[in-house]
């Protein structure tokens, strides 16, 4: 079949004429035959000469290779013990720490569910998840048991004590208790193949509220082999994790990829420009994972950042949730010339890195979202019509391969409108891919709003506009800012007699929301611009905000 194919196949673009499709330039991953295989075995068995897996910046506590994977094996026959089998769903909300991945990889290993949810959710946003994912354990943290309020899960604890002010809450032990249990070899271990599901993350989808997005074991396999072939690493590389665990990126990079390729993984549990910086150089990190905004941070700070921070060790950078300008490349690249920039793009439902720049002479085609991953392929679709369209024509990007989800959680109109029966997945994209089979992403048929890499769904935010007893109508809209990336802003009509200020909206969505869902920018107008079918006009408001800059 692939001799046949390249007949047909552009060797420059990897565009297919007799389908309309196009195919990844890079090797295609080797992806094990064996059916029956959970994620956390195939890393477990795959052979390096790492030492140490994860580091704990603030304190320098760290696991070794074989102290994670005992503690892998014990708390699974803890959860095993509890009756978790295949199938069940387990949440898991916490910061980043060391131990994030020992609860990922220990209820994977079982067949059962993981679903991680945003720390900085409210009790409503995680109250919405779990009733949706219904999980039946929870691991959390001390300070976070007020967000579990609500609910009546056992919880378990990361924290090493259990304190006092945990009253209320269904507290069955702590990690500590479980990782201190003699692993079990007799434990009930459900068959887990390939197919099923490993991981429920939530994404905002194309639109409005947030939906659980489905990923197989064989789609983390997938994404462990690109992780490990896009680096081709040498044992002794140091990741810095500033980007969080319980986002896709976050996950399969650091909570799973990278243990695969014996690679030392230092978690900061929280981001902070100076602590980023200080623990690259105590620890001598060689890669450093950050969105576009910290880039930009880092090139407009250099001449500071180097009088006080030895960074000699560094010697790549990872960009991911948006492409980066000319401009920032270029600046970074001459306050760091001996750091080498990547870049990555893809989405939760692509499990990860649907595209990529791999090597510098990549990242140099500015602009440029990078070349499809391996053994993945792409359509780009006229968004009207549905046709196919060829090389430099800009229409929807869709993405197929072994990394694709299996659908939305529970939500078949959802999954029909974004995964077709040949299993495409449509990005919500507007793109267009080069003679050269570089993407290039030009608008999101998305309305998501991308702030320092978190998504907010601006639907979400309208819809509790819409709940205060003063306001007639609202749109939300992608405001652009040097530092975020972009914040919401709102456009607000007043019921007639209103005299609302910008500073009441702002307080009002404040309090019922997650810090970067905040409306930071309020304007007042006689009437919101809609469509014929009622659809907000959202281009045109943002022409609107955007053409007094």
């Amino acid at each position: 079949m692939a001799e046949n194919r390249s007949l047909t196949i552009d060797p420059r673009s990897g565009f297919c004429r007799s389908n309309s499709t196009f195919y990844s330039k890079r090797n295609p991953i080797p992806l094990p035959k064996n059916d029956s295989l959970d994620v956390t075995t195939f890393i477990s068995a795959r052979a390096h000469h790492g030492h140490i897996a994860f580091i704990d910046a603030a304190t320098g506590r760290h696991l070794t290779f074989s102290e994670l994977w005992r503690a892998v094996d014990s708390v699974a026959t803890c959860l095993s013990d509890m009756g978790i089998r295949k199938g069940y769903v387990v949440l898991l909300l916490s910061p980043n720490s060391i131990f994030f991945p020992i609860v990922c990889l220990s209820v994977m290993s079982l067949g059962a569910i993981i679903t991680t949810t945003n720390p900085l959710n409210t009790a409503g946003e995680i109250g919405k998840q779990i009733a949706d994912s219904k999980p039946v354990l929870a691991f959390t943290i001390t300070p976070l048991l007020p967000k579990l309020a609500g609910s009546t899960i056992p919880i378990v604890l990361l924290d090493d004590q259990v304190n006092s002010n945990t009253t209320g809450a269904k507290i069955v032990t702590s990690l500590h208790q479980m990782m201190k249990t003699e692993p079990s070899g007799s434990r009930v271990r459900d068959r887990v193949n390939q197919d099923d599901t490993a991981t429920l993350l939530y994404s905002s989808g194309t639109t409005g509220a947030s939906k659980g997005v489905v990923s197989s074991h064989r789609n983390l396999i997938a994404m462990v082999q690109t992780v490990i072939n896009r680096f081709s690493l040498e044992v002794g590389e140091r990741f810095i994790c500033t980007v969080p665990m319980f986002h896709i990126y976050g996950l399969v990079a650091f909570a799973t990829g990278l243990l695969a390729s014996g690679s030392t993984v230092i978690v900061l549990s929280k981001f902070e420009m100076h602590d980023m910086l200080s623990t690259i150089e105590k620890y001598r990190a060689t890669y450093l994972p950050l969105v576009p905004p910290i880039l930009v941070a880092m090139v407009n700070a250099a001449d500071q950042i180097r009088k006080k921070y030895d960074l000699s060790s560094l010697h790549s950078a990872l960009s991911g949730g948006a492409p980066l300008s000319k401009e920032v490349i270029e600046g970074f690249l001459e306050k760091y010339p001996n750091v080498k920039i990547l870049q990555g793009y893809g989405l939760t439902e692509s499990a990860g890195i649907g595209a990529s720049t791999d090597s510098l002479e990549e990242s140099r085609r500015y602009g440029t979202a990078g070349m499809l991953s391996p053994s993945m392929e792409a359509k780009v679709v006229d968004p009207e019509s549905g046709k196919a369209l060829t090389v430099n024509q800009t229409g929807e990007l869709c993405l197929k391969g072994p990394s694709v989800m299996k659908g939305y959680f529970s939500n078949p109109e959802a999954t029909t409108s974004t995964l077709d029966s040949h299993g495409w997945l449509r990005t919500g994209d507007l793109c267009y891919i080069d003679d050269d089979g570089f993407i290039f992403i030009v608008d999101r048929l998305k309305e998501l709003i991308k702030y320092k890499g978190y998504q907010v769904p601006p639907a979400e935010l309208e819809a509790l506009l819409l709940t205060h007893p003063e306001i007639l109508d609202a749109a939300v809209i992608p405001f652009p800012d040097n530092e975020v990336g972009q914040f919401p802003m709102a456009y607000v009509v007043r019921k007639p007699g209103s005299n609302i200020s910008e500073t009441q909206v702002m307080e009002f969505v404040g309090k019922q929301v997650a810090p970067y869902k905040r409306i930071r920018k309020v304007a007042f107008v006689d009437s919101i611009p809609k469509n014929p079918s009622g659809k907000i006009l959202r281009k045109d408001l943002i022409k609107l905000a955007t053409s007094k800059l």
